[in-house]
């Protein structure tokens, strides 16, 4: 798993996408990183998939790589992992992501970032994704299914449930608390920007640390023992 890992790293380079690039997949705020965390001090996606307006599937899939990377930059001190929260206001059959989106997303989370997701709340689905959900589902591993939950407003245990996650008052009423969600592409932008920053900061202290390192072993490094010498029969 590994090694698979770091194929599709070198190849896809996650940590080369900026957000000019990926921008325009998120006018709508279908994906962003909340200006709170939960209870855990974990970084919060949000993820509104009633706000989906594109179908290009490698385009949906960087964007969501874009925001996981980003994610896992702003994780607190001693955490690796994040939640999501997915509020299905305007959803319909009409504006879901394309089932080979959503395989393809759900490839790249459990194959490439299996334990970066602690916990995904599906708040308030309509009935009718219960057939989506069947199909999605479908190509998604034991574990991560389990870290996936149902919530309704109007279930005392699905309140009780997202309590114990978050702060009420922190909380958007999209989710049943009492802040207000309110995307600005624009503001977002210039956060995700001055993150791209931060990016390219770190990849590239990585990779002088990296360069360092080899030099410092090819200084410490012992030199080629000479060949042995050749004796011949006189």
């Amino acid at each position: 798993m590994l090694e698979e890992t770091l194929k599709w790293r070198a190849t896809f380079k996650p940590e080369e996408i900026r957000w000019h690039e990926v921008a325009h997949e998120g006018v709508t705020g279908k994906i962003s990183r909340a200006n709170f965390h939960d209870r855990y001090g974990r970084t919060v996606l949000i993820m509104r998939p009633g706000m989906q307006t594109t179908k290009c599937t490698e385009d949906n899939v960087r964007y969501m790589v874009y925001l996981l990377e980003n994610g896992i930059l702003n994780l607190a001190d001693g955490q690796e992992q994040m939640s999501w929260l997915i509020d299905f206001t305007g959803w319909s059959l009409s504006t879901n992501i394309p089932i080979k989106t959503s395989r393809d997303c759900i490839n790249v989370l459990q194959n490439h970032y299996p334990q970066r997701l602690a916990i995904a709340f599906l708040y308030n689905p309509p009935r009718i994704f219960e057939a989506f959900w069947k199909a999605v589902r479908y190509f998604m591993d034991p574990i991560t299914s389990q870290k996936v939950k149902f919530v309704y407003p109007k279930k005392k245990e699905s309140l009780e449930l997202m309590q114990s996650y978050f702060d009420i008052e922190n909380l958007p009423s999209e989710f049943g608390g009492k802040a207000s969600l309110e995307y600005d592409h624009e503001e977002f932008s210039r956060s995700m920007v001055e993150d791209d920053v931060r990016t390219a900061k770190f990849w590239g202290s990585v990779e002088k640390s990296r360069h360092v390192a080899d030099d410092h072993l090819a200084q410490v490094a012992p030199p080629p023992a000479p060949p042995p010498l050749a004796i011949t029969a006189s």
